[in-house]
């Protein structure tokens, strides 16, 4: 634990508290020197014959203090002179400042071996300074430590007292060999910056003879501790959000440029595909989390919500994923798809108060509200360089031409990358489309290879998210067509479901709502993984099949592929059922629509259960889809809602606890029981009073 906390401290460059030292031992003990003895022969042993590649001069000095100190303990111990009753108060004391200076020590030691080459070398200065405090600390300490009053004998007393001259003396010492190559790291930046490509043999020295990364692996695992730096980023820190992403843009070229495909094809050919990590969290760890609630989680990140905000169409969402979506040029609510009235962001602290309780009783950390709108100012501030934009374009090239002339693992790895780049960013979208991607990617979606299928799908996924490419993506000759059919025979789960989401993401523009439906098997595969798919997939087809629903003249082709059916099943389903009422309501508008409602036997009883369990917004669905049965299927379909049990409580809860939406489409709905030939039989205190 110590040595996390200490780790992580220095990583952000704060001062780490005394409690962030202590281990879980009593310093108070008599043992105290036996413990110090244990723990700097660890040290010793651990850095003694290690090789640093940066910090050389400042790490081997400090190991040699340690060791110095080694034969202080040793003798202390070996002499019977650690006792309390033997040793001074002051001695004592010095021997437990000594005990957090040693932990301090590891931690840092530990940090210059296991870190990153290149986020050492930006951080050259700051680390050098870490050195420089411990030495001064060393000082003070020995300056304290009563050696008169200690039986030591003659050859301890003399390398103390020498260790101490040596820290009196010593100053900050700044590696220039190392802070050259830090100055030459930024100046293959600038170029960038200006508009110019370093030339590709320099990049190739620096990288490989300078830093002696000598293969992809090594140049990727580079790559992921400078993006990990960048989610870890606190706003004090140098370098800023901003040029870090530029570094990492340049060093991912440099990996294509100087490394090619080859290692990465490897891995390809035996069938490891490297997972996709979110945050600094793996799949396969988060997993193991508890499930969170599903109200707490961000429709759009499906992730728990630590600022959760309200737009105008009266969805909650992530303040950071919300406004992300708005930054990306969308005009739409990503739930419902109603146009927005205005951007403006109102907290939902009701959800926060109990997002808070429920974190606090599974012992979740959560950041305070105030703390995460800081940190979202200073990611949104932190907009891409012109460097960043520009190493990511000439990556961008590189990769398209290994599309285009690679060999097929090669074109799989090129898949991936394009993937990664196309997540973040609408500059990363707009001219890797510019470049020619969509149509390379076309042709691996029907790749023999799930490894490239999965990635040129999701590839399309990501690139769709910005508006100018959804007409690329739609004009491209059977790409369209090539995505139905992984979303009907994909080779993974995941790839027919980023496909459905691809849909979804294309559906958003009216005029081609109308073409995806009509499409051979679109809908019907979308009402497939609606019924069997696993929940992030019926996620991805229930929004899709909603979005296609808002297109009246797509009604008659859902219901012919058997989307009501999907629909009504989903009903039962909590996690799918609130979007899957909205769909409903959307087709019974139509007489058709109502009649098909009609033929299914659990569909009003399944509306009515979302009246009654549902979610807040399912109850308002649920309630206007009852609604629309009743006006568009005639006397049968009205007779089959107002015979249902149960119905009038329901309704005259939603009358008095319903959304505003869900009100009026109650009170509408009893005005419609009261004009029925029944009601005064079954309903006669459900009408006019309720209706007004």
């Amino acid at each position: 634990m110590a040595s996390g906390a200490i780790f992580s401290s220095l990583r952000r460059r704060r001062s780490p508290t005394l409690e962030a030292f202590l281990a879980p031992v009593d310093l108070s003990d008599v043992a105290l020197v036996q413990t110090l003895v244990t723990v700097v022969n660890e040290l010793v042993c651990c850095f003694s014959k290690r090789s640093f590649f940066f910090q050389r001069k400042n790490t081997r000095s400090l190991i040699r203090k340690v060791e110095v100190f080694q034969v202080l303990l040793e003798y202390l111990n070996d002499s019977g002179s650690g006792s309390g009753s033997v040793l001074p108060a002051t001695g004592l004391l010095c021997l437990k400042e000594l005990y957090l200076l040693l932990y301090r020590s590891k931690i840092l030691l530990d940090y210059c071996a296991q870190s990153s080459k290149l986020w050492l070398l930006l951080q050259n200065h700051s680390i050098s300074g870490h050195f420089h405090d411990l030495n001064q600390e060393i000082s003070t300490l020995l300056d304290v430590f009563p050696v008169k009053d200690v039986c030591l004998s003659k050859d301890v007393r003399e390398q103390i007292e020498l260790l101490l001259k040596q820290s009196r003396r010593a100053k900050l010492f700044i590696d220039m060999e190392d802070d050259a190559l830090r100055v030459r790291f930024f100046e293959f930046l600038d170029q960038f910056e200006n508009g110019r490509i370093p030339d590709s043999e320099e990049l190739r020295s620096f990288y490989v003879d300078k830093l002696q990364i000598m293969d992809a692996a090594c140049c990727r695992t580079e790559i992921e501790a400078l993006e990990e730096q960048i989610v870890n980023h606190e706003g004090d820190i140098e370098p800023t959000v901003s040029v870090l992403k530029g570094l990492v843009a340049m060093t991912r070229y440099c990996r294509f440029l100087i490394f090619g495909f080859e290692e990465d094809e490897l891995d390809m050919e035996n069938g490891s595909q490297k997972k996709i990590k979110k945050g600094l969290i793996t799949q396969e760890i988060a997993d193991t989390f508890l499930t969170v609630p599903k109200d707490f989680c961000c429709p759009i990140s499906l992730d728990l919500m630590r600022d959760p905000v309200i737009i105008s169409t009266g969805q909650t969402y992530d303040r950071s994923s919300i406004s992300r979506w708005m930054d990306e040029g969308h005009t739409t609510c990503p739930k419902t798809g109603q146009t927005l009235a205005h951007t403006r962001l109102v907290p939902n602290r009701a959800l926060r108060n109990l997002i808070v309780q429920w974190c606090s009783a599974h012992g979740i950390p959560l950041e305070p509200p105030e703390v995460m709108e800081a940190m979202g100012e200073a990611f949104a501030s932190a907009c891409p360089t012109k460097a960043a934009l520009e190493a990511n374009r000439a990556t961008a090239n590189l990769l398209i031409q290994q599309l285009a002339n690679g060999s097929q693992s090669g074109k799989t790895v090129a898949a991936r990358e394009i993937r990664l780049l196309a997540k973040t960013g609408r500059e990363n979208r707009a001219f890797l489309a510019e470049a020619g991607a969509i149509p390379y990617l076309r042709d691996l979606l029907s790749s023999p290879n799930s490894v490239a299928q999965e990635n040129s799908v999701t590839a399309l996924l990501n690139l769709s998210i910005y508006d100018k490419n959804k007409s690329r993506i739609m004009d491209e000759a059977s790409c369209l067509v090539s995505i139905v059919n992984v979303l009907r025979f994909g080779h993974t789960t995941e790839a027919r479901e980023n496909a459905a989401a691809t849909l979804f993401s294309l559906s958003a523009v009216h005029d081609y709502k109308k073409i995806i439906a009509d499409e051979t098997g679109a809908v019907e595969a979308l009402a497939g993984l609606l019924q069997d798919g696993t929940p992030r997939g019926k996620k991805d087809a229930v929004t899709a099949l909603f979005n296609l629903s808002t297109r009246t003249d797509n009604c008659v082709r859902m219901i012919e592929a058997g989307a009501v059916t999907a629909l009504v099943e989903a009903l039962g389903n909590e996690g799918v059922a609130e979007e899957a009422a909205g769909a409903i309501a959307l087709i019974v508008r139509q007489p058709f629509g109502a009649k098909a409602l009609v033929n299914q036997e659990e569909a009003v009883a399944g509306l009515i259960g979302m009246m009654r369990c549902g979610t807040p917004r399912g109850k308002e669905n649920a309630v206007a889809a009852l609604l629309e049965l009743c006006r568009s299927g005639g006397s049968a379909a009205t007779e089959r809602v107002v015979k249902a049990p149960a119905i009038a409580g329901l309704l005259q809860t939603l009358l008095f606890t319903g959304t505003k939406r869900a009100r009026r489409k109650a009170a509408s709905l009893a005005r419609v029981f009261q004009r029925c030939e029944n009601a005064s039989l079954h309903y006669g205190g459900l009408g006019v009073g309720y209706a007004l």
